[in-house]
């Protein structure tokens, strides 16, 4: 190393800067060599440099949607636009087979159908226990089960303010709103009517969520613990076994499960000999809520999809600018 500062001649001084003509020594002797400087960074510009491209990159992954938390965005774009589809095409072969609609029934839609029967009865405020073949319900109305609820119902509405999440809270009131108007509004004979026209009618309901869970809870077990392909399952072999058979009753009154089973009353039985409902008018309900329940689902999948398409269009953002950010820091 030279003694002498390569542009003023005056000792050279311990940094990398002259201090009496400040020049950069390294600058000035590629000046002296070769007649210009070529841009040198020193170990400090260099990490500085690492640093930002690093803070850059960071800010540029953390973006909003599911970049973060889906670990291939392009495979579930595809599972998000064929899963459903599917699903409800599978359940309907299983279901056009003597066998296969046996077994959706036995194993996949008496739970989901009990489990409406019992919904409906904790909206109306009765302590239903639902099992695989037949829902305990009282003939009045208890004390428990509004207040377990409604506690559920509470610390969901709680947890979704803590996530600042306003379509969940708006569900969260809906649904307060329906328990108060089910437990101290509505007559006890019409609230035995409703959680009877349940079974099939919320059994609808719940299938259509099972279904529409596919696309929510990146971050939870329903998609890191696969939970949401047997809830799909589950939806999609129920729905179709239940509006299967309201969809023939409407030109076939023999579909209509009218009868006993057990030794018990069907509720299609009940809803007609005890509440006075007409054959016609039992299977255009069950009919109508069940095409309410496919919209909602052709809605939720519309959006699904989208989002799935965002986060994979985010995801390859990011990739590119991450080899950007790549290429600017090995400069």
């Amino acid at each position: 190393m030279p003694l002498t500062c390569p542009w003023c001649s005056a000792l050279r001084d311990s940094g990398s800067i002259c201090p009496h003509c400040g020049a950069d020594y390294a600058k000035a002797a590629a000046i002296k060599a070769h007649g210009r400087a070529a841009p040198i960074q020193t170990d400090s510009a260099q990490s500085s440099a690492a640093r930002t491209s690093e803070a850059l990159l960071q800010v540029l992954i953390e973006e909003p949607g599911d970049v973060q938390t889906v670990d291939d965005a392009q495979l579930e774009l595809k599972f998000c636009i064929g899963a459903i589809p599917l699903a409800l095409l599978c359940a309907m072969l299983f279901q056009a087979s003597g066998l296969g609609a046996m077994l959706q029934r036995v194993f996949l839609t008496m739970p989901v159908h009990e489990l409406g029967h019992a919904v409906s009865a904790w909206f109306c405020g009765f302590t239903a226990i639902p099992t695989l073949w037949k829902t305990l319900i009282p003939d009045t109305r208890g004390f428990i089960a509004p207040v377990i609820l409604a506690g559920a119902i509470g610390y969901w509405m709680y947890r979704s303010w803590q996530a600042r999440n306003q379509l969940s809270l708006y569900a969260c009131a809906g649904l307060l709103l329906i328990q108060v108007v089910g437990t101290f509004i509505i007559k006890l004979d019409t609230a035995h009517m409703l959680f009877t026209f349940g079974g099939d009618g919320m059994g609808m309901v719940l299938a259509t969520l099972l279904m529409a869970s596919f696309f929510f809870g990146k971050e939870t077990q329903l998609y890191k613990g696969s939970l949401r392909w047997g809830f799909l399952v589950i939806g999609a072999a129920a729905f179709v076994d239940i509006y299967a058979t309201w969809w023939r009753s409407r030109k076939d009154e023999s579909a209509i499960p009218y009868g006993t089973t057990g030794g018990m009353a069907t509720d299609a039985m009940k809803l007609v000999d005890d509440y006075g409902w007409t054959l016609q008018t039992l299977v255009s309900r069950y009919v109508t809520l069940g095409l309410v329940c496919l919209l909602a689902l052709a809605l939720v999948y519309a959006w699904g999809v989208r989002r799935a398409k965002s986060s994979c269009d985010e995801r390859q953002q990011v990739q590119k600018r991450q080899a950007w950010t790549q290429r600017r820091a090995g400069k």
